[in-house]
């Protein structure tokens, strides 16, 4: 992979990081305080679902840790090691993790008698929105199960051929 590449790649990842933690400190409190000032019956639920959605963001931004740190690999072509596997680990773990908080909300959405201030497609776009993240989060970490697999058995490979070489 071209260091061109790697920089490019790791400008991305800093900045989504970053782009993160603005979303947890700033867009994430607001928007639920703007929420209830809208509609004062949203109090009760305002600071949880603002926790979770703040512990999702925290969730993506260890996953573009642990890329920053496979990435490094790659560029010190030492991915084919026992260590990457830590670093594949953690993203799957992250992963369940958030998806296991998607489901909670949704399941929270089904069964709650949550009020609305119109006609209740707001909390159908939301349980809509929730039941697409434990989707995507679950294929994420099926394929990320898969990626580790595939990794393992170019690990076995590399270290066959540097026997025979």
């Amino acid at each position: 992979m071209s260091r061109f590449l790697i920089t490019v790649l790791r400008v991305g990842i800093a900045a989504s990081i970053m782009l993160g933690l603005f979303g947890q400190i700033v867009v994430i409190p607001t928007t639920a305080a703007d929420e209830v000032d809208r509609f004062p019956a949203y109090a009760p639920f305002a600071a949880p679902y603002a926790a979770v959605a703040i512990a999702g963001v925290a969730c993506v931004q260890v996953v573009l840790a642990a890329m920053w740190m496979l990435l490094d690999m790659v560029e010190r072509d030492v991915i084919f090691t026992e260590r990457a596997f830590r670093w594949v680990d953690i993203i799957i773990g992250t992963a369940v993790v958030a998806t296991l908080l998607a489901l909670g909300i949704t399941g929270h959405l089904l069964l709650a008698d949550i009020p609305s201030p119109d006609d209740g497609m707001e909390i159908e776009s939301v349980l809509a929105a929730a039941t697409v993240c434990v989707a995507g989060g679950a294929a994420f970490a099926m394929l990320m199960v898969i990626m580790r697999g595939l990794l393992r058995k170019a690990t076995v490979l590399r270290a066959e051929m540097a026997e025979v070489v």
